[in-house]
């Protein structure tokens, strides 16, 4: 029987110092709401996108990824040599609602660094979706992805 509270305690003590942790990463908000993932692969093509059909498509790799919002840069991240990229957010910053609504991933990387047959100017912009959440630890994690990047000849 004496185990049981035992168990209990250090059940107890282990979530606070979980807690402790994320708050002191996070703050306290955040701590509680949890996270915003924004992750995804570019590829080196005029939209950005994997090819038709399956077709085997290079990635673009050291790629500047940014996420506006309203015209603001929140947030950045480089692609890697696999053309992926991921941006973690504080919802305490930024509202969930918000960066569905108005905000977008921005790629001012010329095309050209990829592909020299592909445009020196542009940029590809892509709105997000909210593919689901998941829990890690005692956070919740919101999941987005590019919804689809398109080419723009000129990106005020």
């Amino acid at each position: 029987m004496a185990s049981k509270p035992i168990i209990l305690v250090v059940s107890l003590l282990a979530i606070a110092i979980a807690a402790s942790t994320a708050e002191a990463q996070l703050g306290l908000i955040g701590g509680l709401l949890g996270l915003v993932r924004i992750q995804g692969t570019l590829f080196c093509t005029l939209n950005g996108n994997i090819g038709v059909n399956g077709t085997s498509t290079p990635v673009f790799p050291n790629a500047l990824v940014q996420l506006r919002c309203g015209g603001t840069v929140v947030s950045a991240a480089t692609t890697n040599g696999s053309g992926s990229f991921s941006i973690v957010l504080d919802p305490a910053q930024v509202l969930l609602s918000s960066i569905l609504s108005s905000c977008n991933l921005v790629v001012n990387t010329p095309l050209s660094t990829c592909n020299a047959t592909l445009p020196a100017v542009g940029s590809l912009l892509s709105p997000l979706q909210l593919i689901g959440n998941t829990l890690v630890g005692l956070l919740n994690v919101a999941n987005l992805i590019p919804a689809g990047f398109q080419f723009l000849s000129n990106l005020t």
